[in-house]
């Protein structure tokens, strides 16, 4: 839909349990009760990429680096100066 030119495919890898003890909002634990239902992960199955341009570890690498290896990528492909 996008065009191959103009996308940039970025997986960013964070394990569900880890997602889980993020969730300062509460909505894991919701859709654990069944409160919130098609969440993503828990009663809705998750497709890790195929072929991701980017992989972003965010529990080895802070958002700081992981900003900037997004940055760097776009900058080398040349949608950002």
């Amino acid at each position: 839909m996008v065009g191959a030119d103009h996308f940039v495919e970025v997986f960013v890898d964070t394990p569900l349990e880890v997602c889980e003890q993020r969730d300062s909002k509460g909505v894991y634990a919701k859709a654990r009760r069944g409160e919130i239902t098609g969440f993503t992960g828990i009663d809705d199955p998750y497709e890790v990429p195929e072929t991701p341009e980017i992989t972003l570890d965010t529990v080895v690498t802070g958002p700081d680096q992981n900003a900037r290896r997004v940055l760097e990528h776009l900058e080398r492909q040349g949608y950002v100066r």
